[in-house]
């Protein structure tokens, strides 16, 4: 029984074809974990030791941070009459020490010892993977020993290939690798053009973020041992943990702003910021802190801000920010992406291509949507330029421009356009006898009522002081009347906290023929304004017709309603 048991969970050799393509060893891999790390080469051969090499009993051959030392043993079969060259590779590059040991051909073993805590220059092949090229004789089988130990995460990714498949496979890996680092350095150049158009700090934070993100992978993917330092080991560690330390703040400061986490999400921005005081010392004693402890702290608070982040959006964008829809998205894919790779990282699903580069493909697709966050952001701030702060309607900057643009759109298309200009009655009164907060109040209830009773395409704005706008594109005389009707009844009606208000409005329209021009359209709605205010206020006067019309409140009992006016206004005095 236990003859027969051996058997069934003994890896079998895999098996080489003559043009193998890229295979990984998984299912073939014995592993001892030496827990100790005193197991040398000689020892790991002993029969005690073979007997510990046992086949992996999950899925995948990574198994979290881990003080241990692993040995890797597995065995390769040629069947064929003639010798194959061969490639195996470990496609993790983060393994501080990697010890291989393969059959020389004149008899014993050939160790080769690398890793990225060692010189760039004792790997085989100038590549940013650890790639080991054997040649493996005509119907033999043999067996190829690895021995693991680092600090980070272990992830053992073996795989095998022949000469002639992993080139090609190689040429493929290279133009990818191009274009994603490429996509990033086009993200930073463009947002850098942008930046210096708007000088909006956001788009500092975002080139900071990408900046460090890009260096940051990097390091992760081996290339910056490669091709940036490949003679100093341990700027080849530490910089991992610098650079996601950097890209972590930047972050931090990037969703803070884009988000308008300070404006919309307060409490949540004040635990953001708790994060930033966190992150900015533990950056700077990074590369003086053992790599280990500290790439764990920083893996945690990844995934702790990556929630705190993603509550902030669903915030913002209830607020109604816009960019929080781009942001939104892009860190919900960044999310998954890190998710997967945090649980590949503690071992929890296995490493492979999938779970490996998931956080990259993830971290592209969130800086390409975070980009169209921040143009979001600036058309928001814009935007923001063109509101009355007090009242929320557009301001008189935006009146000035929409004007004339309405007015030749009308002109062209031969539809008419309506303007009513609004003025509080003795608005001067309610400032001078309850104070500017209470004349504050009245303005700010008058803009939410004019809010509240027009609809696009009219535009309403605050034109100055207690005067407003209203531009009623493809509008008649007749429909403008009705609505400033409305608007003088509505806000007469209303009773401001028990202060008498009421409104004068003058309206105009491009249909009469005396009117060339923007600025007539406007100077014929004033005039119309100042005849009401004469008329006796709380009316409406329609501007350029033969006679003046007085709508909105019943020619009957004109001189009783402005001795009552008059009374109101002595008693409020």
């Amino acid at each position: 029984m236990l003859i027969s048991l051996s058997v069934v969970i003994r890896a079998e050799p895999f098996v080489i074809g003559e043009a193998q393509a890229a295979q990984s060893l998984t299912e073939h891999l014995r592993i001892l974990a030496d827990e100790q790390g005193t197991l040398d080469f000689q020892g790991v051969r002993t029969a005690k030791s073979q007997q510990r090499l046992k086949p992996l009993d999950r899925q995948g051959a990574n198994f979290g941070f881990s003080n241990a030392a692993y040995w890797v043993a597995f065995s390769l079969q040629n069947p064929t009459a003639k010798p194959v060259g061969l490639v195996i590779r470990q496609d993790y590059p983060l393994i501080d020490q990697l010890d291989f040991w393969h059959p020389a051909p004149e008899g014993g073993w050939t160790h080769i010892a690398t890793g990225d805590r060692r010189p760039f220059q004792s790997r085989p092949l100038n590549l940013r993977d650890f790639v080991f090229p054997v040649t493996l004789p005509a119907n033999t089988t043999q067996t190829y020993y690895l021995r693991y130990q680092t600090a980070g995460s272990m992830n053992i990714g073996l795989s095998v290939s022949s000469k002639t498949a992993f080139l090609p496979q190689l040429g493929k890996e290279q133009i990818l690798l191009g274009i994603y680092y490429g996509g990033f350095l086009v993200l930073v150049i463009y947002n850098l053009f942008l930046f210096l158009a708007v000088r909006d700090r956001a788009y500092a934070y975002y080139m900071g973020y990408a900046i460090s993100y890009g260096l940051y992978f990097g390091v992760h993917n081996g290339v910056s041992f490669q091709y940036l330092w490949p003679g100093s080991p341990w700027l080849a560690n530490q910089s991992l943990v610098i650079l996601l330390g950097f890209t972590l703040i930047f972050g931090i400061q990037f969703v803070r702003t884009v988000c308008s986490g300070p404006r919309l999400a307060p409490r949540i921005d004040r635990v953001a910021r708790l994060f930033l005081y966190v992150l900015l010392p533990l950056t700077a004693i990074a590369p003086f802190v053992s790599y280990g402890p500290m790439i764990l702290t920083l893996a945690i608070l990844t995934l702790l801000l990556s929630i705190l982040f993603m509550v902030m959006g669903v915030i913002s964008l209830l607020q109604g920010s816009v960019p929080a829809r781009y942001f939104l998205v892009g860190w919900t894919a960044l999310l998954v992406s890190v998710v997967i790779y945090m649980l590949k990282t503690f071992g929890l699903v296995p490493h492979n291509s999938f779970t490996h580069n998931a956080f990259q493909v993830g971290a592209l697709v969130e800086m390409v949507l975070l980009s169209l966050a921040l143009g979001a952001r600036v058309g928001e701030l814009q935007r923001r330029g063109y509101i009355d702060e007090l009242t929320g309607l557009f301001n008189r900057r935006y009146f000035d421009e929409q004007l004339p643009r309405e007015f030749g759109l009308a002109k062209r298309n031969g539809t008419p356009l309506a303007l009513l200009i609004l003025d509080l009655d003795h608005f001067k009164t309610i400032n001078d006898c309850l104070g500017h907060a209470s004349g504050d109040t009245a303005l700010r209830a008058v803009g939410q009522l004019i809010k509240r009773q027009v609809r696009k395409p009219v535009i309403a704005c605050r034109y100055g002081g207690e005067e407003f706008a209203v531009l009623l594109p493809r509008t008649s005389i007749e429909a403008a009347q009705t609505v400033a009707e409305r608007l003088v009844r509505e806000v007469a009606q209303a009773g401001f906290d028990g202060v008498p208000l009421t409104i004068s409005i003058g309206v105009a329209s491009s249909e009469n023929s005396r009117i060339g021009a923007a600025v007539q359209l406007f100077e014929s709605a004033d005039k119309a304004l100042y005849q009401a205010k004469a008329d006796g206020r709380n009316r409406v006067v329609v501007g350029n017709l033969a006679e003046t019309a007085v709508k909105g409140i019943a020619q009957k009992g004109v001189a009783q309603r402005g001795q009552q006016q008059h009374k109101d206004e002595v008693e409020l005095a």
